[in-house]
């Protein structure tokens, strides 16, 4: 008899747990990682696209005094608010390239010309013409932000060359 009953009460646990999983799976919502963002106001888009046309310029006047030489598709906005960057160039010779370039290579936006020497090592890193394909080195990076801000008018440049 107490066995009976023993097993009775856990059949109705049981049940009663199905039970409740079950109807408390109709009301659960679905969650997701990330909550939808909306996108900028429309004011705030139409300075990005006005913004984006005067990268555009830029990089066209850079392109037409030979400062700019992309390796990836698209614009280099890093390479434009520098003042331009020869980022072939970089990757052939190896020193490293300016961050843009080196995140647009791994998400494979390598021009048609850079792509076809484009390869991963045994530790699945980017490699081109079997280099190691890097960031430039911190000294260039603090030059290049430099070199932003002076062309920005954020920091001025006297005539002995240093920052003010």
């Amino acid at each position: 008899m107490r066995w009976t009953v023993r097993l009775l009460a856990l059949l109705a646990v049981l049940a009663c747990g199905y039970a409740l999983g079950r109807l408390d799976a109709s009301f659960v919502s679905t969650l997701s990682a990330q909550e939808d963002v909306a996108g900028p106001s429309e004011e705030t888009a139409r300075k990005i696209l006005a913004a984006n046309d005067a990268l555009k310029a830029a990089m066209e006047g850079l392109k037409n005094e030979s400062r700019y030489n992309p390796a990836t598709k698209g614009m280099n906005v890093y390479a434009v608010l520098a003042g331009g960057i020869d980022a072939l160039d970089d990757l052939e010779s190896g020193r490293g390239v300016d961050p843009e370039t080196f995140a647009a290579l791994y998400a494979d936006q390598a021009t048609d010309e850079v792509a076809q020497h484009l390869s991963k090592d045994a530790d699945g890193r980017l490699t081109y013409k079997n280099k190691l394909v890097r960031i430039y080195p911190i000294s260039r990076l603090k030059k290049l932000h430099t070199q932003r801000l002076i062309l920005a008018g954020e920091i001025q440049q006297n005539r002995s060359g240093s920052n003010e």
